[in-house]
């Protein structure tokens, strides 16, 4: 029995397997897009960027925004991958993170555009089964949270775009989200549903991290208001929006 891998207590000071970064090469607070091609767009903020990384569904780059180090990775889709980027991520420095990223509402007058700032995850994932209690809750940083309501609505006042913030569903499988499913949560007032949250909250409470989420709104899956044509557009200006909200809480809590 003594030759089983601790998987806790190996790699913790050298290059990352999946992520490919090695300790002094990322700051202390990560943006995390779930979209590698996404990344490129925090970079966009930034000044002095870096290209550090991109293995696998990971893409990392640097760069600097109002005098602090920002580290930008992607997690890939789903609960799995975003749990191994935020372990490995801790392993090299990074203590706070920020999800930014698209999500559906699941409820009357959200558009798509808007911004939704989570204030908790129903987790209806397997990854987090694995590390906690069924009843665990996957909750953010509340300072974190209550940052990104504060520049969002900032970022978004004298547009046409809204802020929302409440409880969203983190879910496995995309295309298993039936009609019944999409109703219950509407029913029990989730505000919106994405695949990643549950695990950043969950993994970030257990290392004592620190974790939060804006999105941008993609689709309003109970009125059928949806990006594809010509409302991409607006997703675009919600991604950027949700970015610069972001930022502004890495600068404004000294992340």
């Amino acid at each position: 029995m003594s030759d089983i891998v601790d998987k806790s207590a190996v790699g913790l000071d050298a290059r990352q397997y999946h992520i490919d970064i090695a300790p002094g090469e990322v700051g202390t607070v990560a943006l995390l897009p779930g979209d590698p091609f996404r990344v490129p767009f925090v970079a966009e903020f930034l000044d002095h960027v870096k290209d550090v990384a991109h293995k696998r569904e990971h893409r990392t780059m640097t760069g600097y925004y109002k005098g602090r180090l920002i580290t930008a990775t992607s997690t890939g889709m789903g609960c799995p991958s975003t749990a191994i980027a935020v372990e490995e991520l801790a392993r090299v420095g990074v203590t706070s993170f920020i999800r930014v990223g698209s999500s559906a509402a699941l409820q009357p007058g959200v558009e798509p555009g808007d911004l939704l700032v989570s204030e908790g995850s129903l987790r209806n994932d397997g990854t987090t089964a694995a590390y906690v209690h069924h009843g665990y809750p996957a909750i953010p940083d509340l300072a974190i949270a209550q940052s990104l309501k504060e520049t969002a609505a900032a970022v978004m006042a004298g547009s046409e775009r809204s802020v929302f913030s409440g409880i969203n569903a983190t879910d496995d499988a995309f295309y298993a989200e039936g009609p019944e499913w999409i109703a219950e949560l509407s029913r029990m007032g989730i505000l919106n549903v994405e695949m990643e949250s549950s695990a950043m909250y969950v993994v970030a409470r257990l290392r004592g991290l620190r974790a939060g989420m804006v999105c941008a709104c993609s689709s309003n899956l109970v009125t059928g208001d949806s990006v594809y044509g010509d409302k991409n557009a607006r997703l675009k200006e919600g991604w950027m929006a949700s970015i610069e909200a972001a930022l502004e809480t890495a600068v404004a809590l000294e992340l």
